[in-house]
């Protein structure tokens, strides 16, 4: 509190993450400067819920903003390339996420509350991020944890802690804790003291190559989520992923947190399947050094394939990671397995859709990468008509082939990436192009045989055609169930 009362910050981007902090760091007695490139018209709605005391900046970002100015909290979709915050850097002020603000804020909030210790439980990765995220809160909630999700997920974790500042405090138990973060490698760049008790890498795909200068520059962003953990916290990764030899390298040698692992393929300490069952290998020893107590009658728990409703085999490493979580984290046995029988997944996450003439149509619009498309193909053992394309963020689609000659019967290519891609895929797939996503849909429907899958998994951003995934994803549904 007393860190940031009378401070000028500037809060650059107007998103979700900056209208939380603005009003968090308002909320603690800071002077608040708002920027965003955008004008008043284009952010009317957003300006009815910031401070009232707000100085606003729009348009642009000049660099007078950067006098006399103590920190600045940068919204995720700002590369810290740009000359102003170069300048900024030049001048030495600090630049920040706004899950880095929400992590100190909590600091003072410890200290004026009757919660045993509030729990950071972060999870990060190339794909299945959310619906790992989505899955521990679920597990937390159903053992009767104190409990939030916020960050890449739902709102910024900064309003998710302005609420608990002047909410009434009586309605949470006093005990821990549990906030769960899912966190972009955008969030990570600019987090410096941010200490999760629990973390977990879910993968390591290519990429943001648009943004990043290599994929070691990338990986060290994903790599800052354990930057501040100790011996007494616990780090969870993909045994599977070729990358995970990276991550391991850049751990400390000395002081580090506790290592699990999850694995489709082997054995290892922590989550793996043998014969398609889900089995989990915690040593005793090792548990007992960490800070919650792990329910004992976890010791022999097994999930197989009927025992949850999402499919894929990316779902089946999402589950791993988010129920070994929950272990170390101290959910409760029966608390894991209810969620998992009722759990159905995530809205754009290999969502079905719809049956037409027994051809199955299959949303995947949260699929912006290639690592996503893999996973995704590899879910289906039908024939697949593939929708792809959009906004290339610097993609090497010749990676696509091995999955693309074994399981597509067809490629329709939509937006900017099209060109790229179909040089890329047409020496072993079928290649149709179609300027909208309408006639990509019906061009699919055309092309299609019984038993083949139809799916829209772009590969590629949506900025390009739409306002987002979501709104991809949304139009395909509406477009499927309009056939």
């Amino acid at each position: 509190m007393y860190e940031f009362k009378n401070k000028r910050i500037l809060i650059l981007g107007l998103a979700r993450s900056g209208i939380g902090a603005a009003n968090l760091l308002s909320y603690m007695g800071c002077k608040i400067i708002i920027s965003d490139h955008k004008d008043k018209e284009e952010l009317r709605e957003l300006l009815t819920i910031i401070p009232s005391d707000a100085e606003l900046h729009l348009g642009g970002h000049p660099l007078s903003l950067l006098d006399d100015l103590d920190l600045i909290v940068l919204s995720p979709g700002i590369p810290l390339t740009i000359p102003f915050l170069k300048e900024a850097q030049n001048r030495n002020i600090k630049i920040v996420s706004e899950i880095e603000i929400a992590f100190k804020a909590i600091q003072y909030l410890k200290e004026n509350l009757s919660f045993v210790d509030f729990i950071f439980l972060s999870v990060t990765g190339t794909n299945g991020k959310s619906t790992t995220t989505t899955l521990l809160y679920e597990f937390l909630k159903a053992s009767n944890f104190n409990t939030i999700i916020a960050g890449n997920i739902g709102n910024s974790l900064s309003s998710e802690i302005l609420n608990i500042f002047i909410s009434n405090h009586n309605y949470y138990e006093p005990d821990n804790f549990l906030i769960v973060t899912e966190l972009s490698s955008f969030q990570l760049e600019t987090m410096y003291e941010f200490k999760p008790y629990g973390s977990t890498i879910l993968n390591i795909t290519p990429d943001h190559l648009d943004r990043y200068e290599d994929m070691d520059e990338y990986i060290k962003a994903k790599c800052r989520i354990f930057q501040r953990q100790s011996m007494e916290d616990f780090l969870i990764l993909n045994a599977d992923d070729p990358y995970t030899k990276n991550i391991i390298e850049m751990l400390p040698n000395q002081n580090r947190p506790h290592l699990f692992f999850f694995s489709r393929k082997k054995p290892v300490e922590g989550a793996f399947i043998e014969n398609g069952v889900i089995k989990f290998n915690l040593p005793f020893e090792k548990l007992k050094t960490l800070k919650l107590m792990i329910d004992r009658q976890i010791h022999d728990l097994e999930i197989t394939e009927k025992d949850f409703l999402i499919k894929g085999v990316h779902n089946i490493e999402n589950i791993m990671a988010s129920t070994l979580m929950a272990i170390l984290s101290g959910c409760k046995r029966k608390a894991i397995e209810k969620v998992l029988k009722t759990f159905k997944g995530l809205e754009h996450r290999l969502e079905f859709v719809k049956e037409i003439d027994e051809v199955q149509y299959i949303n995947d619009s949260k699929g912006t990468n290639i690592g996503a498309v893999m996973k995704s193909l590899e879910s289906f053992s039908t024939p697949v008509i593939l929708i792809a394309g959009g906004r290339d963020k610097g993609s090497d689609f010749t990676t696509l082939i091995p999955y693309v000659k074994n399981r597509v019967k067809a490629v329709i290519l939509i937006g900017e990436a099209s060109g790229k891609i179909a040089e890329a895929l047409d020496c072993v797939s079928e290649i149709h192009f179609a300027d909208t996503l309408k006639n990509a849909v019906h061009k699919a429907k055309a092309l299609s045989s019984k038993g083949d899958t139809v799916l829209l998994s772009p590969g590629c951003a949506s900025f390009d055609m739409f306002k987002d995934f979501e709104d991809r994803g949304r139009q395909f549904k509406e477009l499927v169930n309009n056939l």
